[in-house]
């Protein structure tokens, strides 16, 4: 357990949608930030009789926020707008806390009624960049301030180590900060702060509701993330790639360790810069944060740079040429491949002996790799299909299987026994409604095996339900090579039913 707050930010346009907002956060929050600057109109009465009515069943604390548009907030305000705002009678009754931006002096709360009690949050935010100079800023906002607040853009994971250090700093200097990386790369700093000493981390009161770049729901950061039972002890592990926003591996590893009542997380990382995060993050040697980093997940487009960095690769992942998987112990680096057990196990489960299986492989990237890989040490009979031939060619001479363009229309794949598409055809988004078989190319087929896993069923996997084929879909091989991760982790075994049902309510 830690010391730190969950900050639910409410954000809307009408009184009447601020308070409704509020009533939700009230369960889910320890402090409810009120952004002021989000209404249309401030309608002084209603509002604070309405506030008032929720501060008697609310036990948390109310922070007030009133943000210029040039620093992030919703609306143009002039200066001596945003100082009679803070000047109102009502604030000091009715806030627990008061967000002033660096150029509003604090003088201005409680100016009325006489009070000095509200507590500042004195805050800084550069939505476009990490500024060189954030010492500086922490300098100029920490000479008077009792609570500070630091929200950096963080381009890539290292534009994060800055407003980390002003963390340290700021223990160091027993003074409690607010360090905030916005944006995909900085998304660690949300889910790890509270765990490292920080005062609080802001959240969305629901997904789609965010008030700051990178923003994660509270409803993720309790259950998904337990920010609130993290320590600087807790293990550290997280998916590694770029892009990663849309990954459902937190979700499935989260369950786990749940499950095994570990004290782990995990963690996507945005990471454009392989080598600086390595070197950064990772290698005892040099990096400049301590994590407690135990090991991650590595996806596109990382599988085959990340090798060069590694101590030890496993046979499977040279073999294939792609690690999706990294431990970390006693500071070396050991490099895996789940992808091919991931995938070979559930169709084994399905299909039974592959032993001289006719095979179609669609697709020549690095998860069809992973595929003829998986079927050549079970004997299979496989042939990859691409449009481009050249390059389904090379994987086949590889592997030495077969290779083969897509059949037209009025073709079949009669004469194989499964087809498995490693393609991004049927992907939620602009591929859809695509399908690289159609129900007539597939009669006679036995199994269909689709490894997109999102939608859960593919216009594929209808095409094979026309043909009265037998189907597999993705979330198999998904879930296969995260239990597959989770057992070289921490040596457990995975819940495949706890694991499995995490990411269909995720997808649902």
């Amino acid at each position: 357990m830690n010391n730190g707050k969950i900050c639910v930010s409410v954000c809307a346009k009408t009184t009447e949608e601020l308070i409704e907002k509020i009533s939700c956060a009230k369960n889910l929050a320890d402090v409810i930030e009120l952004r002021f600057d989000c209404l249309e109109k401030i309608e002084p009465e209603k509002l604070w009789n309405k506030i008032k009515q929720i501060r008697q069943s609310f036990d948390g604390k109310l922070l007030a926020t009133f943000r210029p548009i040039e620093q992030g907030g919703k609306r143009n305000l002039t200066f001596a707008e945003r100082k009679e705002f803070w000047a109102d009678l009502h604030i000091s009754e009715f806030i627990d806390w008061a967000d002033f931006e660096l150029d509003l002096p604090e003088e201005n709360i409680n100016k009325r009624s006489g009070k000095t009690s509200k507590k500042v949050i004195k805050s800084f935010h550069d939505f476009e960049k990490t500024p060189a100079n954030l010492n500086e800023i922490y300098n100029q906002i920490s000479a008077n301030s009792e609570l500070l607040k630091i929200a950096i853009q963080a381009d890539d994971i290292g534009d994060t180590i800055a407003v980390w250090k002003l963390l340290e700093r700021a223990k160091a200097e027993k003074k409690q900060i607010i360090p905030i990386a916005m944006g995909e790369a900085g998304k660690w700093t949300r889910i790890l702060g509270l765990a490292h000493g920080a005062s609080m981390t802001y959240a969305a009161l629901s997904a789609g509701r965010e008030t700051a770049p990178g923003q994660i729901s509270a409803k993720d950061l309790i259950e998904t993330y337990r920010v609130r039972e993290l320590t600087a002890k807790t293990s550290v592990f997280g998916i590694i790639g770029n892009p990663v926003a849309h990954s459902l591996s937190p979700f499935m590893h989260n369950e786990a360790f749940e499950f095994h009542n570990l004290d782990a997380v995990y963690i996507p990382f945005e990471v454009k810069n392989l080598d600086e995060f390595i070197e950064r993050f990772i290698k005892k040697e040099t990096r400049e944060v301590e994590l407690n980093f135990k090991g991650f997940s590595v996806t596109i487009p990382h599988k085959s740079t990340i090798i060069k960095h590694l101590d030890f690769v496993d046979g499977t992942a040279k073999a294939i040429g792609a690690v999706n998987t990294v431990k970390i112990k006693n500071g070396k680096l050991y490099g895996y491949n789940t992808d091919a057990q991931g995938f070979i196990e559930p169709l084994k489960n399905s299909y039974g002996d592959l032993g001289n299986a006719k095979i179609a492989v669609f697709g020549a990237g690095g998860a069809a790799r992973a595929c003829v890989y998986a079927l050549g040490k079970e004997n299979a009979k496989a042939t990859i299909f691409a449009r481009n031939i050249g390059k389904a060619q090379s994987l086949a001479d590889e592997f030495n299987v077969q290779s083969s363009k897509f059949k037209v229309e009025g073709e079949s794949y009669k004469n194989f026994d499964i087809v498995v598409n490693t393609t991004p055809l049927g992907t939620c988004g602009e591929f859809e409604n695509k399908t690289p078989a159609t129900a007539e190319q597939l009669e006679n087929v036995n199994l269909v095996y689709d490894l997109v896993y999102n939608p859960f069923e593919t216009q594929f996997i209808k095409e094979a339900k026309k043909a009265s084929v037998p189907t597999i879909g993705g979330i198999a091989m998904l879930v296969g090579q995260a239990m597959a991760q989770l057992k070289i982790w921490t040596g457990e075994d995975a819940p495949m039913k706890e694991m499995s049902a995490a990411v269909l309510k995720r997808l649902n």
